[in-house]
């Protein structure tokens, strides 16, 4: 039988919590060759067309190995697929501070998106596995939290350690000292079947999967909702310096308020929703509700801060945009794990992660494009805009009612009923 919902949620908040310090030290990892890119490029006397390319690398082995890594989420221990993958990024990190050349260093980065691709399969299935779906979306939105926190911390602390130290001292010493993180791992794992029942747990294959238009829906979705987080991450400071003139210490101030807030609003969001489904409140219209309003904030605040004449002004209209950012954030990965089921959450997020993923190189393409045409960030920002515009419509008339599939190939079934679900 299952655990009881309260002693079951005792045990996993220690394992969330690690997991939070994994996803900080995931976009710490992915992001931190960004604020090294200068110094790369002076030392290895390479192209900015090669910084961009080196860049870049990580998102085609994330991106490609996300169906791979869901398959052996739902395959094998899912505990162990995530110590392995944490082992390997670690590592990849650690080494890119050792070798010498472009190549190199793409090898690394290369290895790097192998590793984290089994971060958001391994999460969505731990917390389908072993959390009620009544009180998914707090632990979600701390993973949120951890995604904006990574890059605050690394423009903050990283790039004044960089400046200090040097790139290389940075990358071994950061990937060698984030190992201890598997120590609390092997004790803390959440252990045993959660909130399975007895019996075999055979979960649906990737046909019966990708038949679901709620898959897409979600596909679409996140592309919209990652490409806005892209965009913020990527090209924000870079906006900031080129067209509003600040300087790189006021600028990295700025940033990390705007990372800032999306961690702040995605935990307050993602503990809100969880509050209004325990009372009674419909978990369609509630996780949509946060995803819509957030996709539609987002957009509003972007154009209105690239148009608008102060700087003060233009600052705070971008403050309200990671705000925004935050609130859909805190409920993308809870309503994929009501959808899919403890059954096929790992495959699922394959599936999902791999297409929306894709929005890295998009955003990268489309803005470095548009802002070569128009030598502007107007545009880039309004694209942006109707892009997040898409993904509310999407989760709106895509997105089916927010329950478990009954998939046809499951000879089992987990108990993911929670009193208001």
């Amino acid at each position: 039988m299952p655990l009881d919902d309260k002693k079951l949620t005792r045990m996993m908040s220690a394992a969330v919590g690690l997991l939070v310090v994994s996803v900080l030290i995931n976009y710490l990892d992915r992001g931190d060759l960004s604020i090294a890119a200068s110094m790369i490029q002076d030392e290895l006397r390479i192209s900015p067309a090669q910084i961009g390319f080196l860049v870049s690398t990580f998102s085609w082995t994330y991106a490609a190995c996300q169906i791979p890594s869901g398959w052996l989420v739902d395959r094998f221990n899912v505990n162990w697929v995530m110590a392995f993958g944490f082992l390997l990024w670690c590592s990849a990190t650690a080494v890119t501070g050792l070798v010498h050349g472009l190549a190199g260093l793409c090898a690394a980065r290369l290895l790097l998106g192998v590793g984290e691709s089994v971060a958001y399969p391994s999460y969505i299935k731990i917390f389908a596995k072993h959390l009620p779906a009544h009180r998914r979306g707090f632990a979600n939105s701390l993973i949120a939290a951890g995604v904006s926190l990574g890059p605050a911390l690394g423009v903050l602390v990283g790039g004044r350690l960089m400046a200090r130290f040097g790139w290389r001292p940075f990358f071994i010493y950061f990937g060698l000292f984030s190992l201890l993180w598997l120590v609390g791992w092997f004790f803390l794992m959440p252990r045993g079947d959660g909130l399975a029942r007895a019996g075999r747990h055979v979960g649906p294959g990737f046909a019966e999967i990708l038949e679901q238009r709620s898959l897409w829906g979600c596909c679409l979705g996140l592309f919209c909702v990652n490409y806005v987080s892209y965009f913020l991450i990527s090209w924000l400071p870079y906006y900031m310096i080129r067209e509003r003139h600040l300087t790189l210490r006021r600028m990295s101030t700025i940033a990390a308020l705007v990372y800032l807030m999306s961690a702040i609003f995605a935990t307050t969001c993602g503990w809100l929703s969880d509050r209004w489904i325990a009372r009674g409140h419909a978990p369609t219209l509630v996780r949509k509700g946060f995803m819509t309003a957030g996709m539609l904030l987002s957009a509003v605040f972007l154009v209105s801060g690239v148009v608008a004449p102060g700087l003060h002004l233009a600052m705070a209209l971008l403050l309200g945009a990671g705000a925004a950012y935050g609130v859909s954030a805190s409920n993308t990965w809870a309503i994929t794990q009501v959808l899919s089921g403890p059954l096929a959450a790992g495959k699922w997020v394959g599936v999902q992660n791999s297409m929306g993923n894709l929005s890295g190189i998009a955003t990268g393409i489309l803005t470095g494009f548009i802002f070569g045409r128009t030598g502007a960030f107007f545009w880039a920002f309004t694209a942006t805009a109707i892009i997040g515009v898409i993904g509310a419509i999407s989760y709106v008339f895509i997105v089916g009612p927010i329950e478990e599939v009954r998939w046809r190939s499951s000879n089992s079934r987990f108990d993911t009923a929670s009193p208001a679900a």
